[in-house]
């Protein structure tokens, strides 16, 4: 979310208002202080040394974390959102300014002038404000655009712009690279993000591949990486949240996988509220497949297993979709929090598995 006022413009990753006054706040801050005030709602406006004011959004958020009492694995996971949404909301109203160059004037503040340019474009008001939080995924992101990224199963590096999913949890690209039944097809990628299943797909003898996806970062990464990687003039993407027009001999959609409404725009890549895009693309996948075409759903159980799905509601879903599970194909999670057993979910992490299904127009009755 944006927002410009007469006095400035504020950028937000979730719906929360610009501030209608700001406290400046310095060095002499204590964590316990500044915790006490942004509980009641006051947004703190850092005004000292860059290094101390990261040092207290971590003492502040560290004053947040409690661990997890729940008995279940569902409610670990309601707590844990609980919690995660109470550190959003506090966390974010500490602030700082940036002038029209996006220049931070903090004492030893870093160059976040290209990190800002890159997401929000060039600046059209004198002062810019926005979290500590936020621009700091931001400076983080730039670093990982700047380096790049090496994906299992694609040849050459990955750009992740900010905002848009990175596939650092590569179960789901693992998947569709051991797919080779691909030479000569047009395919259709929804949710494309960065693009990294789109070209695979190419990279493995995809004729074409049409991606689409609702957030238009995810749109202008994708474009920007396709250049980068060769694959241009075969790959297409565009900001939609329906199926474009026409039929394709494979159609991949790599869904979120936890069906509940999203915090943030930086959730939407996780949290899928209702299903939403899941059964979008169960539903609509038999008219845009070609006779003899496929689509290809690549998913997490841990919405079973967390018990916000149901053991048989993706069989179900396929049933009223009309469609059938020609072949699938399962990995155990392998990312790090599965591994983690400080997590508060590690639990049902660490028994995630990962499926990609083959699917078919069901044959008719």
């Amino acid at each position: 979310m944006s927002e410009t006022n007469e006095n400035f413009t504020w950028h937000s990753e979730s719906d929360a208002p610009a501030p209608r006054r700001m406290s400046p706040v310095d060095d002499r801050l204590k964590a316990d202080v500044a915790l006490a005030r942004l509980r009641r709602r006051e947004t703190l406006l850092y005004t000292g040394d860059w290094n101390n004011a990261r040092q207290l959004l971590t003492a502040v958020g560290r004053r947040l974390s409690s661990p997890t009492k729940a008995k279940s694995a569902l409610e670990a996971f309601r707590e844990e959102r609980r919690n995660r949404a109470v550190e959003h909301e506090i966390l974010s109203r500490l602030v700082v300014e940036l002038d029209r160059d996006y220049k931070l004037s903090l004492s030893r503040a870093p160059d976040v002038a290209e990190a800002c340019t890159q997401v929000w474009g060039p600046a059209t008001t004198d002062r810019t404000v926005v979290s500590i939080k936020t621009l700091l995924g931001m400076i983080g992101a730039a670093e990982w655009r700047r380096r790049g990224l090496k994906v299992p199963g694609l040849t050459g590096t990955l750009h992740p712009h900010y905002g848009v999913y990175s596939p650092t949890r590569t179960e789901y690209v693992e998947l569709l690279a051991q797919v080779k039944d691909v030479k000569g097809k047009r395919a259709l990628e929804l949710g494309c993000g960065t693009g990294v299943l789109s070209f695979i797909l190419l990279q493995n003898g995809a004729s074409e591949v049409l991606a689409t996806d609702v957030d238009p970062r995810a749109v202008a990464c994708a474009t920007e990486n396709a250049k980068a990687l060769g694959l241009a003039e075969r790959f297409r993407a565009i900001e939609t949240d329906t199926y474009p027009e026409g039929t394709f001999d494979l159609v991949v959609c790599n869904p979120p996988w936890i069906p509940e409404p999203p915090k943030t725009r930086l959730d939407r890549a996780v949290f899928d509220d209702d299903s939403q895009m899941l059964t979008g693309f169960l539903s609509g996948l038999g008219e845009h497949l070609r006779p003899d075409g496929e689509g290809i759903l690549i998913l997490s159980d841990l919405a079973v297993i967390l018990g916000l799905r149901s053991e048989q509601w993706l069989e179900q879903e396929l049933a009223a979709a009309g469609l059938s599970v020609a072949w699938t194909n399962s990995t155990q999670a392998k990312h790090g929090k599965a591994k983690d057993a400080s997590d508060p979910l590690h639990t049902a992490r660490s028994r995630e598995v990962t499926t990609i299904y083959g699917l078919r127009r069901a044959p008719a009755s």
